[in-house]
């Protein structure tokens, strides 16, 4: 093999890197979104709505912008996988990007107890937006009869998250912080 031929390889090589779509850095950061939000939701299982998603999601949001929309989608893809496609799948694919997209849109609030509340909120409503396909399913007889059956689960939900945001928002954001080298200005919080 001559050198001239070893150069064309690597000018090739070079060249479809060039063509990439999507940077190989873009999809091994939403591959470790996906896996960090997997490993969460399955290490607290046992728990009944006790989750890491929602604060995961928020931070994610915050560091990442959009490609949190990809990572969201994985995971969602992932958790059809584990646990079969039913009505929650479904859910699951507006319920995760609307978190994203209010997360982005509050973006510059610096406040730790703002996260808190949204996190807490989005845990009381997510029994109210999950029973938005049943109002296509059963009506919305159905609708609110599955809305107001799960709100005692609800209520642990908006418990847990406010409490899990409030312990790990700035340890996991300090983390974040050091692993991605971005400073708070260019996070705007």
């Amino acid at each position: 093999m001559e050198s001239g031929d070893s150069m064309a390889d690597m000018s090739d090589i070079t060249a479809k890197k060039e063509k990439m779509p999507v940077p190989i850095k873009d999809i091994a950061q939403i591959g470790v979104m996906v896996a960090t939000m997997e490993a969460a939701k399955m290490s607290l299982l046992f728990l009944p709505n006790v989750e890491l998603v929602t604060l995961f999601i928020i931070l994610y949001t915050l560091f990442f912008r959009k490609k949190t929309i990809f990572a969201i989608y994985a995971f969602v893809l992932v958790e059809g996988i584990l646990y079969g496609f039913g009505i929650w799948w479904i859910m699951y694919l507006y319920i995760w990007p609307l978190l994203a997209l209010i997360t982005y849109l509050c973006r510059k609030v610096v406040s730790l107890w703002f996260w808190c509340l949204l996190s807490a909120t989005f845990g009381l409503l997510f029994g109210a937006l999950c029973s938005i396909p049943y109002l296509f399913v059963g009506g919305p007889t159905m609708a609110f009869t599955w809305w107001i059956a799960g709100i005692p689960y609800d209520i642990i939900h908006g418990i847990a998250n406010f409490t899990l945001c409030l312990i790990l928002f700035i340890p996991l954001r300090s983390i974040l912080h050091r692993i991605t080298g971005q400073s708070q200005k260019e996070l705007q919080l």
